[in-house]
């Protein structure tokens, strides 16, 4: 993701907490983490030479019913973490990261799913001169991504806890600076938890009926997305893109919104790749001259949190070219959020498989 994103988030954490006064009970919590880089790409064999490890630090008001959306979610956590790791690569570094991030609870409260999104700053990230093998981080600044499923207890004596389990740590700029192989460390984690004001815990709110009753007919919505990104070839300039977007929306429930629609694709990295293909490889089989524009349809979903939603999509391009790029398949995810009952704005990321071309701000109207 992208620094819009983690505003994003921080903010509408803050717009969600912030509608009707209810306890505040917070957790504070730290956690070791062991692991290995994900070998998702060739690209990227030479820099996995041993286990990283690190530490997630981590602060979160607990919920109990007040709101809806609470309710809704069984009670979910809003926090925010930092993460520290060692990727045990002298080419690599060390990463640290800062997020806001969700606690979601299930099987009587003891298994916890986290999705925290955010910024990392690599220590050590490409250099031309000095640092030429780490193909995996182009930029000191990185959109990073983590996920945890822990078995977790909390307040087993006097307000501390334990919780352990599995995770995964991505780390990318969404090709913003190339080079951008990216990276994915598989964790397991191990750490303690602290309720403060343990003694004044208060009951859950019971989940209300119409909790769920929610639909709306049909809707119209267009949007215009952008951003900039580059060739994907490094010491490639920046270059704006452009995607006019019309699609129809479906509310089923409180939670659920389904999506599907039609984008036209412009990217002026694109034309100049044709170019920069055309002449550096005179062989090849890119003449100069293709059509750069693509045009795309989609199906998604959108996941509800009060004015919050995580955006997930999946399309194809019908037309396309020019097949030297990217894949034909293409996903989007992120986070949009509500204006007003009209307008919405959102920040994704586009990728073909782990390959990811742009992140995308996004002006919607929905009619």
């Amino acid at each position: 993701m992208s620094r819009f994103a983690l505003y994003l988030l921080v903010f509408c954490c803050g717009i969600l907490n912030a509608q009707q006064k209810s306890p505040e009970i917070y957790t504070l919590e730290t956690s070791y983490f062991y692991g290995s880089i994900i070998r998702h790409s060739p690209d990227i064999a030479h820099l996995i030479t041993g286990h990283p490890n690190g530490l997630i630090l981590s602060f979160q008001k607990k919920t109990f019913g007040y709101k809806e959306w609470e309710r809704r979610y069984n009670y979910p956590d809003v926090g925010y973490s930092f993460t520290y790791q060692d990727l045990k690569n002298k080419h690599l570094g060390q990463n640290y990261g800062l997020y806001a991030h969700l606690n979601f609870y299930f099987l009587n409260r003891n298994l916890m799913l986290r999705v925290g999104q955010g910024l990392a700053y690599a220590s050590n990230p490409y250099d031309a001169d000095n640092n030429y093998q780490n193909n995996a981080y182009g930029s000191r600044i990185l959109s990073s991504t983590y996920l945890m499923g822990n078995y977790r207890r909390e307040n087993l004596f006097n307000g501390f806890g334990i919780q352990a389990g599995v995770g995964l740590l991505h780390y990318s700029n969404a090709d913003f600076k190339s080079p951008n192989s990216s990276t994915n460390t598989f964790t397991f984690n191990v750490g303690m938890n602290y309720t403060l004001d343990y003694e004044e815990i208060p009951a859950y709110i019971a989940k209300q009926p119409g909790d769920m009753e929610h639909s709306e007919p049909v809707h119209l919505n267009f949007a215009l997305r952008g951003g900039v990104n580059t060739m994907g070839i490094i010491g490639s300039a920046h270059y704006l893109f452009f995607t006019p977007t019309v699609f129809a929306d479906k509310v089923l429930n409180a939670k659920s919104t389904l999506q599907a629609g039609a984008e036209f694709f412009y990217s002026k990295a694109l034309e100049e790749y044709i170019k920069y293909q055309s002449v550096a490889f005179p062989a090849g089989h890119t003449r100069g001259d293709e059509d750069a524009n693509r045009i795309g349809v989609f199906v998604g979903h959108q996941l509800n949190f009060n004015k919050l939603s995580v955006i997930t999509q999946l399309g194809y391009y019908v037309y396309y070219p020019y097949t030297e790029y990217v894949d034909q398949l293409y996903n989007r995810i992120g986070l949009g959020r509500k204006i007003n009952k009209d307008w919405w704005v959102s920040a994704t990321v586009r990728s073909h498989g782990a390959n990811a071309e742009a992140v995308e701000f996004t002006l919607g109207y929905r009619l």
